[in-house]
Order: structure tokens, then C-alpha cells, then sequence
């Protein structure tokens, strides 16, 4: 199928496209200053964020290293010495009984600290 010349026209130039390229930046050097700008900020936050990272990861090695074991040596202590007084006063006729509370506690936070 041919189609006829008359049929087909060429779309027409309207002044809106000619404002949209008066409208860009006239002198290549101030968009440039201006990327250069835009990319020190962008350098500045990703080194802020490198050292945020930095710090969590820091954070997550401390817990996971330290903290957490500490926590879990000194409850599971004190499991072990409830779970034994309760396996004593059931298997013989003693009652275990702790006379000082705050003692106890700090004997706990001290055995556990002991090998760490």
C-alpha cells in the first residue's frame, strides 16, 4: 500500500519546544561547578554513612562478643544454682536458703566475669 504525499505532514515546530531549550543553562562552567559541588555532598554522605556502618558494626561485635555471653553465663548460672537447691531439697531433707540476696547476685556477676 502506497500512501499519497498529501497524507502524510510533517508535525509542526511550536514555539513551547523552543522555550524548553532557551531554558537550559547557557555556560557549560556553572552546571559543571555545580556537579562538582553535587558530588563532594554526595562523597561527604557516603562517608558519613561508612562511618555509621562502621560504628553499628563495631556495636553488633561488642554485643555479640561481650555482652551477650556475659548476660547468658550469669542467668545461666543463676538456673544452675535455682535448678540445684530444688534438685537438694527434693532429693534429701535440707533447705537451701540464701542469706544475703545482694551477695549472691554479685558472687554471680563476679564468677561470671571470671573467665572472660
Amino acid at each position: 500500500m502506497a500512501s499519497s504525499p498529501s497524507s502524510v505532514s510533517p508535525l509542526p515546530t511550536s514555539p513551547a519546544s523552543n522555550d524548553r531549550v532557551d531554558s537550559l543553562p547557557s555556560s557549560p562552567a556553572t552546571s559543571d561547578m555545580s556537579d562538582m559541588a553535587n558530588g563532594e555532598e554526595e562523597e561527604e554522605e557516603s562517608d558519613a554513612e561508612r562511618e555509621w556502618k562502621e560504628s553499628l558494626q563495631q556495636l553488633e561485635l561488642l554485643l555479640t562478643m561481650v555482652v551477650v555471653p556475659y548476660i547468658g553465663k550469669y542467668f545461666g548460672r543463676k538456673c544452675a544454682y535455682w535448678g540445684w537447691a530444688k534438685f537438694m531439697e527434693w532429693n534429701y531433707p535440707v533447705e537451701v536458703v540464701v542469706t544475703s540476696k545482694k551477695t549472691f547476685k554479685a558472687a554471680g556477676a563476679v564468677e561470671a566475669a571470671a573467665s572472660l
